[in-house]
């Protein structure tokens, strides 16, 4: 049996989430019923990062196991050649056999796109949140300079989530100025609550707005109260940029991750 790891990239809009779903499509579902095709056998697909209805990925990793006997770089055209437009198998290697996409993950890369013009884009509407009113980046630094660092946030995570712990550690959080009218948030960090980064773009947004005072992070955080934070930010304006793993020697602060636009 042959362990392979898996570099995924895909457009969210059409699908439910990463998550195999009963009665919705998932990127799961699709990955793993076109291996299954390809490989002749039944196949399961870890990914390293469970992503939300709508949300996209640039760097996406998986893994599955297979008894196949086909070299990576024709598993991966063959993939290619049956999955949808929407995703692409940007890479296959063999890897360990103990190799696992979510539990071995470091560090996870979250990129959030902001297009920040009074009037809203008819070719990006899917892939950017608008926001119409001017935006104060120094403001929004200054709020999300208190959320680096190892902290509860129980508070910038949706409701009705059971999770082990609540404590994340945050390696960099910036904002970028990418053109006049695009603001990309970057976050990085060891691991993220459900809707936490878009928990955290909605806050952001606000003290952008002028509707809440940068000092106000802190109180925020502190409270454990999710109906202080946000509202979250849409789906359609998140991507997982890049999981990095120990072995990659590859552990960087996000603002060394090239952007995407």
């Amino acid at each position: 049996m042959r362990r392979l790891r898996l570099l995924l990239e895909y457009d969210g809009t059409n699908y439910a989430g990463w998550q195999r779903q009963a009665a919705a499509p998932s990127i799961q579902a699709i990955l793993e019923e076109t291996a299954a095709s390809l490989l002749q056998e039944g196949v399961r697909v870890v990914g390293a990062g469970r992503t939300d209805a709508g949300v996209h990925a640039l760097g996406q990793v998986g893994h599955l196991t297979t008894a196949s006997a086909l070299p990576v770089d024709r598993i991966r055209e063959g993939l290619n050649a049956l999955l949808p437009d929407d995703i692409v198998v940007r890479e296959v290697e063999e890897t360990a056999p103990s190799f696992h996409a979510r539990r071995d993950a470091r560090v996870r890369i979250y990129s959030y796109v902001i297009l920040n013009r009074p009037r809203p884009s008819a070719l990006l509407r899917h892939h950017v949140y608008h926001v119409h009113n001017p935006l104060d980046l120094g403001a929004m630094r200054s709020g999300a300079a208190v959320l680096e660092g190892c902290n509860d946030f129980v508070a910038f995570r949706v409701t009705g989530t059971p999770t082990a712990t609540t404590l994340c550690t945050v390696e960099a959080l910036q904002i970028d100025a990418l053109r006049d009218d695009v603001v990309v948030v970057t976050i990085a960090a060891n691991r993220f609550l459900r809707q936490m980064v878009r928990m955290i773009v909605g806050t952001l947004v606000r003290i952008g707005r002028g509707a809440l005072a940068p000092d106000a992070v802190g109180g925020i955080l502190g409270s454990r109260d999710n109906q202080r934070a946000g509202p979250a930010a849409p789906a359609r304006g998140l991507y997982l940029m890049r999981v990095l793993y120990e072995n990659d020697m590859m552990r960087q602060r996000a603002r060394d991750i090239p952007q995407m636009l």
